[in-house]
């Protein structure tokens, strides 16, 4: 008797949680199957849900998405990592591979899947992180090869001296996210709970360690564009 694959989503919009479901669900993924044993639609629900669902006891995944209200993706995942570490987390997103698989597979994330991957894609990258495997497209893989190529490491903390976008603190990444997004000094301020003219400090170390000029330069930055 095969056991299903038991996946808890962490996404806040309802029509990519049901795209999802059905993607996971199609009788034609063979067994295992894989069902959806929770749903979460911001970063505190997702904890929650773990909890009541047993940790690693009750899913064999977490299938998570970065921009997520109130904690983000990657706050949720510093948590999961630190409460339950035997739990792989499969990062859901629809930024670039460039810029932030890194960073998830940094955070102990057990693999980084954009949001448009094909359904097989989806599929199997569910059953090899759920088998205890790490799902690197090839996106990801030229990412974290670029990182160890400018860097020499992988694991932030391991001995390196980082550049760029790798060179930002977890507070800085979260700012130069939002940054990137359109949101403005003051709105960062007030999801973060800072100050405005900290969050204006974090701007200016950001565009230092990334040599860009200005809140343009750092949207073409995270979307993998050249800067001209």
């Amino acid at each position: 008797m095969n056991t299903p694959i038991r996946v808890l989503l962490g996404d806040d919009h309802r029509i990519v949680r049901e795209g999802l479901k059905q993607v996971l669900a199609d009788p034609a993924n063979g067994l295992p199957e894989i069902v959806v044993a929770g749903e979460a639609t911001h970063g505190a629900e997702v904890l929650t849900q773990v909890a009541q669902l047993g940790g690693p006891l009750g899913i064999d995944l977490v299938l998570l998405d970065i921009a997520m209200p109130g904690m983000d993706g990657l706050e949720v995942l510093q948590a999961l990592r630190k409460a339950w570490p035997a739990l792989p987390v499969l990062m859901l997103s629809t930024y670039p591979e460039r810029q932030y698989a890194v960073r998830c597979i940094q955070m102990g994330a057990a693999g980084y899947l954009h949001k448009s991957a094909d359904p097989d894609d989806m599929v199997a990258a569910v059953r090899k992180v759920a088998a205890g495997g790490r799902y690197l497209t090839e996106a990801t893989a030229q990412a974290l090869a670029g990182a160890v190529e400018r860097t020499g490491v992988v694991r932030a903390a391991q001995p390196g001296l980082p550049v760029g976008v790798d060179a930002l603190s977890y507070r800085e990444h979260q700012v130069f996210r939002l940054l990137t997004a359109g949101h403005s000094v003051s709105e960062i301020g007030a999801q973060l709970k800072l100050a405005p003219n900290t969050v204006s400090t974090y701007r200016a170390r950001i565009l230092e360690k990334t040599g860009a000029r200005n809140d343009v330069e750092l949207a073409l930055l995270a979307r993998g564009l050249p800067e001209s």
